[in-house]
C-alpha cells in the first residue's frame, strides 16, 4: 500500500497533508474512545506500543512485493483491531509506518501523508462496520469466518480504494495507469483471502491463552460482550 515516489508530486502533494490531518483526527477520536470506555490511558499506551512493534515487523519481515502503482503488504489491520481495539491499532499503524520510513525507507517519507491516510481511514471504517457485523453479545474470540472476512474485506477494499484515488489523482486516467491500478487491486485479492484466516488463527490462540490475554494489554471486547 506504499504509494511509490513520483505518483503524486508537486503542488498536488499538499492534498495529502490535509487528508493526513483528518486521519490524525480519527486517530485521536479512536484513542479517546479507548481511554474513556476501555481501561484508560495506561491500557491504550501498552496496547499501542505492542501494535507499533507488530506493524513495524509486518512491514519489514512479512513478504511484500511491488505491483502496479504500489506494494502489496500483509498488514493485518483487522487482526490488530480485533486484538487491541481501534485506538491502539490506529496509533500502531501510524507510528509503525513512520518508524519504518525513518530507519529503513526515507524515500517513502514524502508520501507519509498519503500512506497514513490509506491505512487509518479504512481502519476507522472497519471499526464502525464491526459494530454492525459482530453482535454486541459476542466476544471477538468467537467471531465466525464470514464475520472476519467481512471486516478484512472492508479494510483491504479501503486500502485499494485509497491507492487508486492517489494514483488517479496524481497520474490521471491513462490506459497505463488504469492497468497498473487494476494489477494492484487484483494482487490484493490474495491478502483478502489470507487475512481472515490469520484473524481466526490469532483469535483461537487468544482464546486458548485466555488467562494471559484477559488483561489490559488486549482489547476488552476480545473476551467480553460490548458494554
Amino acid at each position: 500500500m506504499h504509494i511509490e515516489p513520483g505518483v503524486v508530486d508537486g503542488a498536488k502533494i499538499v492534498l495529502s497533508y490535509a487528508t493526513a490531518a483528518a486521519s490524525f483526527g480519527l486517530v485521536a477520536k479512536m484513542a479517546r474512545d479507548t481511554i474513556l470506555r476501555d481501561a484508560g490511558f495506561g491500557a491504550l499506551a501498552g496496547r499501542s506500543l505492542i501494535a507499533t512493534a507488530l506493524v513495524f515487523s509486518f512491514f519489514e519481515i512479512l513478504p511484500h512485493y511491488p505491483v502496479g502503482v504500489s506494494e502489496v503488504h500483509l498488514i493485518l489491520g483487522s487482526t490488530l483491531y480485533l486484538m487491541f481495539g481501534a485506538g491502539a491499532a490506529s496509533i500502531g499503524l501510524a507510528l509503525g509506518l513512520l518508524i519504518q520510513g525513518f530507519f529503513f525507507a526515507p524515500f517513502d517519507l514524502p508520501q507519509y501523508g498519503m500512506n497514513v491516510t490509506t491505512l487509518i481511514v479504512p481502519l476507522w471504517a472497519l471499526s464502525e462496520l464491526a459494530k454492525r457485523v459482530v453482535p454486541s453479545r459476542k466476544a471477538y474470540v468467537d467471531v465466525t469466518y464470514l464475520q472476519a472476512l467481512s471486516l478484512s474485506t472492508a479494510y483491504q477494499a479501503g486500502i485499494v480504494t485509497w491507492v487508486a484515488f492517489w494514483a488517479f489523482y496524481g497520474q490521471g486516467l491513462s490506459a497505463e495507469n488504469l492497468q497498473n491500478v487494476a494489477a494492484f487491486g487484483g494482487a490484493y485479492m490474495t491478502v483478502i483471502i489470507l487475512e481472515p484466516l490469520a484473524d481466526l488463527a490469532v483469535l483461537a490462540i487468544a482464546k486458548s491463552l485466555a488467562p494471559l490475554t484477559k488483561t489490559t494489554f488486549f482489547y476488552n471486547r476480545l473476551h467480553h460482550a460490548a458494554v
